[in-house]
């Protein structure tokens, strides 16, 4: 948080400076506030020229620029935010939608996580509500709305900025999981391969999308190898839910050894 990254600042200041009393305290978290405000801006305006984004308000790039210290499951939400508008402009140049409504929709939409947690409501309200009193266009107001299906999606734009967030979001790596939830999905990946006949060992791979299954090469012949990998995509797909998608390897390899002596 902002307010996180002022305390880090000032008490950096302090164990270096070594003067440690109530006045110099005071001192160096208002230097400390200044610092981070005038980041905040910078990096609210570098964030709309990545994008490519043009003609937002300077309070809606301020907003925007809390986002550098805010993240989500690991994720920083600017850096995401950007990436977001990025995929956002590539999927409408292709689909021959607005690419610039695409663009500052993908951008802003998570605006609402820069705000103060004491004020009611979910991101994507809030975001909205922000946006819409420095008059972001409607249907650039609709896509972040409905980013998480609280209201209908009114536009292709709206639906091009769901699809970006998810992708921005899904990517390997982009987010820091639970331990746990982890654990659980290679697990489950693992005993679906287990529960038929013919299967080897199973190994889930690259966080659990990918897993690989050798079979027992006198049990299952070549179709039946195709045939299982289509019998375990399908289990997978009506058994779990997952973002992305799961690549699934059946493997039959049959060795023959011999000795020269």
């Amino acid at each position: 948080s902002v307010r996180r990254e002022v305390a880090r600042r000032a008490l950096a200041k302090l164990i270096t400076d070594g003067r440690i009393h109530p006045a110099r305290i005071e001192k160096l978290i208002k230097d400390a506030r200044v610092e981070v405000e005038k980041d905040i801006r910078d990096a609210g305006e570098q964030a709309a020229y990545e994008a490519n984004v043009h003609g937002l308000h300077p309070e809606i790039l301020k907003m925007l620029g809390r986002l550098k210290y805010r993240t989500s499951y690991g994720q920083n939400q600017l850096y995401h935010s950007v990436e977001a508008a990025k995929i956002a402009g590539i999927l409408a140049a292709e689909l021959g939608a607005d690419v610039e409504a695409a663009k500052m929709g993908a951008l802003l939409h998570d605006l609402g996580k820069a705000m103060d947690h004491d004020q009611e409501g979910t991101h994507a309200k809030l975001g909205a509500e922000f946006a819409r009193r420095f008059r972001v266009p409607a249907h650039v107001i609709n896509a972040i709305e409905s980013h998480h299906h609280e209201v209908e999606q009114e536009t292709v734009e709206a639906i091009i900025v769901e699809a970006a967030d998810a992708i921005s979001g899904a990517r390997p790596g982009a987010r820091r999981e639970s331990l746990e939830n982890y654990i659980k999905r290679v697990r489950t990946l693992e005993d679906i391969a287990h529960s038929f006949q013919g299967v080897e060992s199973a190994y889930a791979l690259q966080a659990g999308r990918e897993i690989r299954i050798l079979v027992k090469p006198d049990k299952i012949d070549d179709l039946g190898a195709l045939r299982l990998s289509k019998d375990i995509t399908k289990t997978i797909e009506d058994s779990m839910q997952y973002p992305g998608q799961i690549q699934v390897t059946v493997i039959r390899e049959t060795r023959a050894v011999g000795f020269a002596k």
